[in-house]
């Protein structure tokens, strides 16, 4: 079966990790940062905030983008968090 049609156990937004990607004095990173506290507050959803002028790879990586939003360790959004979105992919 093809892996785009196969079933998987959805995980728990207890279960997921959110890591916002941002660097000290974004104010687009402080707005990211609000909406990430209340979606995994409601959840349940443990959060982290990593700084991109910390770590050459995000650095490299992400520089562009920033604040990026990444659900265990994939990439979800990037400059503007949509609540509702990110609620939904949490599966909440």
């Amino acid at each position: 079966m093809s892996p785009l049609l196969r079933r998987t156990d959805r995980k728990k937004p207890t279960e997921r990790t959110v890591t916002l990607v941002g660097k000290p004095g974004c104010h687009l990173c402080d707005d990211a940062q609000a909406v990430i506290e209340e979606i995994c507050g409601e959840l349940g959803a443990s959060w982290e905030k990593k700084d991109i002028t910390q770590d050459e790879e995000l650095y490299r990586k992400y520089w562009e983008q920033i604040p990026v939003i990444l659900i265990d360790g994939e990439q979800h959004d990037f400059w503007r968090v949509n609540p509702q979105r990110l609620r939904k992919a949490l599966g909440g």
